[in-house]
Order: C-alpha cells, then structure tokens, then sequence
C-alpha cells in the first residue's frame, strides 16, 4: 500500500469556508463536498506544497494570506481514478488554516462546483467523512 502525504486547506474568507464537490466518477469521496488539497511532492516544503495545491485545484486569482498548521490525522482510503481504476491508499492529512484575501475561486478538473459556507450551514452539505471530522474537532458542527 502506498503512503500519501497529503496537505489540506481549511480556508476561511470573512466567516465562510470554501467547500468543493468531488465529481461523481473519482477521488477519494466521489459526488461529495470536501476540502481542497492533496499530496505532497518529492523534497516539496509543506507551505509551498499547499499554495501549489491552491493554485492548481482553485485557481491563481485566489490569494491566501495567514497559512498556520491546525491538526493532523491518517486514514486508509480507496482512490477511484478518471480511469475508473482505483488504489488503496494509507493517507496522512497535515490541516492548515488559511486565510483568503477574496473568494475568486476558478476550479480546475478535480471538482465541480465550489462554495463559501457559513458554519451553521454546513450541516446542509453533503460532506465526506474527512471534512465533517475536521469541521466536528473545530466544533463547528455538531456530532449526530
């Protein structure tokens, strides 16, 4: 089983947090909302992986300023790719929180539709597993 490290935003514009929908043929959590991110390059630093992971998944325009690391975790999980092939993957998640300076999102192929949520609207949003832990340890939502 191959090992991922994998660096994950917690982004944060004036209250809201950016929340993106995996398409429904690939990823991790297929046709759910999650956070952006993803794994680590060869000799990468963790900050530079993490803008490169905003800058390729949510666009250039999106500028982030305050980036401080929250919490960590892992999890073993089974990637489906655009191939339809899938890989059982041991993922160790480094959590960031960021701060963005505006909300101008352009999603590349990874997702289809993006959007800045109010805490007591998460609960409306079909989240992965991954993301509403993260938002649960934030004490954002509620354990049901």
């Amino acid at each position: 089983m191959r090992q991922r490290i994998i660096v994950c935003p917690l982004i944060q514009n004036q209250g809201a947090y950016l929340l993106c929908k995996m398409p429904l043929d690939r990823g991790v959590f297929p046709g759910q909302w999650a956070l952006s991110g993803g794994g680590l390059e060869p000799g990468e630093r963790l900050e530079e992986g993490l803008r490169r992971e905003i800058r390729e998944e949510l666009g250039d325009r999106l500028e982030i300023g305050a980036i401080k690391p929250w919490t960590f975790r892992d999890d073993i999980r089974t990637k489906t790719y655009a191939d339809g092939s899938t890989e059982e993957l041991h993922m160790i998640y480094l959590i960031f929180d960021c701060e963005a300076e505006n909300r101008d999102v352009t999603l590349n192929d990874e997702f289809v539709e993006h959007a800045w949520v109010e805490p007591e609207d998460l609960r409306d949003y079909d989240l992965n597993e991954a993301t509403r832990r993260t938002f649960l340890e934030k004490g954002m939502l509620l354990a049901e």
